[in-house]
């Protein structure tokens, strides 16, 4: 059994991040950030509480834990770890949750 799910939001996320960081640096790169984002997301599911709600942002029950610039959007209650996005953090996160709130 897998310690985290990916919900399809947090996988499209990964597909976009893998593919700019493919274009801004290569193979490379997108090893370095997604050996440390799985190193991240491991981390998350043996210490769910680790991350910070952000009632600013959303009404939802889901704590944020950063990785360079880029915030893993998790639902810390769910068994596997509920992994709901995973964005840049410059993106306007209120609108895009006001949108689309950030559940697994």
């Amino acid at each position: 059994m897998s310690r985290y799910l990916l919900s399809a939001e947090a996988e499209s996320d990964l597909d976009e991040i893998r593919a700019y960081l493919l274009q801004q640096g290569g193979t490379r790169l997108v090893r370095y950030v997604f050996g440390d984002i799985r190193k991240a997301l491991n981390f998350l599911a043996d210490t769910p509480g680790a991350g910070h709600l952000r009632p600013d942002l959303t009404d939802e029950p889901v704590k944020f834990w950063s990785v360079f610039s880029y915030l893993i959007v998790y639902d810390p209650k769910r068994k596997p770890l509920g992994i709901a996005r995973i964005l840049h953090a410059a993106q306007d996160l209120e609108i895009l949750f006001q949108k689309s709130p950030p559940r697994v």
